[in-house]
């Protein structure tokens, strides 16, 4: 008898350029899982709005989120990818969550605070309660398992205490989810200030690489990357600069950064700077030539919405149905 697969929900929001890290950070590894587990992929569009973006813009930056998922090696036969906001159980659970959330929990939130500090003109009800949205979003799928960074753990937590309060009143509705700790995956840190996780709202364009930069683009912000100056190619905390370099060739290549660290012994840092530089253009370029073919398809780009959020949809009504029930709302009559 085969063993049900685990299930694995991540959500990436539509803001922006995704960068190498976000690539090597999540969706390379996001390929890997495939095989392994039930996989939910979300364009989280609903926590987007938390600022103001510009509607057309947003709409654009959802397609293409979702063309790059798929050109990044995401199957749409083995995944559900979809869009959150074509899914309107999310909204809906999470309406039901909010009553059943403490305003002490969410006071404790950190994320709110620091956005309430770099937002203070849109101080805004659902940037208080993304986190429960958030939880609304992983517990309609029933995920066992929730990849999380540092910034996102709180989250999580705040996830499985609303599960387990509600688990408590009404019996076994919820999954508790547990944190995903992949069995490898690089954090990728600013080409410019390497103490940073690279990202991409940093302001200095030469921080990071975005998944869409052209060759010559990825090649000069390479060889801009701050290094140091006793000129040792090695992995440790005192050079986080040639670490970081070395993370990045190592995920690339399949190797930990220290056994990065071998291949360059004895050579300077222009070849290290030039083998990284060899090492993401080679795994940019296709990804980038996909992106543009399935991009153009605007057939293929509306059915893959389209399906993906039907299939979501499935899993996420039932669990709505039974949690409204729980709850006592009646059945509906249409």
């Amino acid at each position: 008898m085969m063993e049900e697969k685990q299930t694995i929900f991540s959500g990436i929001q539509p803001s922006g350029n995704l960068t190498l890290g976000n690539y090597l950070g999540a969706l390379k590894n996001w390929v890997d899982l495939q095989e392994e587990f039930n996989c939910y992929y979300c364009v989280v569009d609903m926590h987007a709005i938390t600022v103001r973006q510009e509607p057309a813009e947003l709409r654009k930056r959802c397609g293409d989120l979702l063309a790059l998922m798929v050109a990044a090696g995401l199957d749409p036969e083995k995944n559900t990818i979809y869009v959150q906001s074509h899914v309107s159980a999310h909204a809906e659970l999470a309406w039901i969550l909010n009553c059943y959330t403490y305003m002490g929990e969410l006071n404790r939130m950190t994320q709110f605070k620091d956005k309430a500090q770099r937002h203070p003109d849109n101080l805004n009800a659902g940037l208080y309660t993304y986190p429960v949205l958030m939880a609304a979003d992983i517990l309609l799928y029933h995920a066992n398992l929730v990849p999380v960074g540092v910034d996102q753990k709180q989250h999580l937590e705040i996830t499985r205490d609303i599960a387990l309060r509600f688990n408590n009143l009404y019996g076994d509705v919820f999954t508790i989810p547990e944190p995903y700790i992949p069995k490898a995956g690089a954090k990728i840190m600013s080409l410019q200030e390497p103490e940073k996780k690279m990202s991409k709202s940093d302001p200095n364009p030469n921080g990071y690489i975005a998944l869409m930069d052209p060759p010559d683009v990825i090649a000069r912000k390479i060889r801009r990357a701050v290094t140091d100056s006793d000129g040792e190619i090695r992995c440790c905390e005192e050079k986080p600069g040639v670490s970081n370099l070395l993370s990045i060739y190592g995920a690339l290549r399949g190797k930990s950064p220290e056994e990065a660290e071998k291949d360059f012994a004895g050579m300077n840092y222009g070849a290290l700077k030039e083998a990284v530089c060899e090492a993401v253009i080679s795994a940019l370029e296709p990804l980038q030539s996909r992106f543009q073919e399935i991009r153009a398809d605007k057939e293929f780009l509306n059915r893959l919405m389209g399906e993906g959020a039907e299939k979501a949809a499935k899993t996420a009504y039932k669990t709505l149905a039974k949690v409204q029930r729980k709850v006592g709302f009646g059945p509906k009559k249409f």
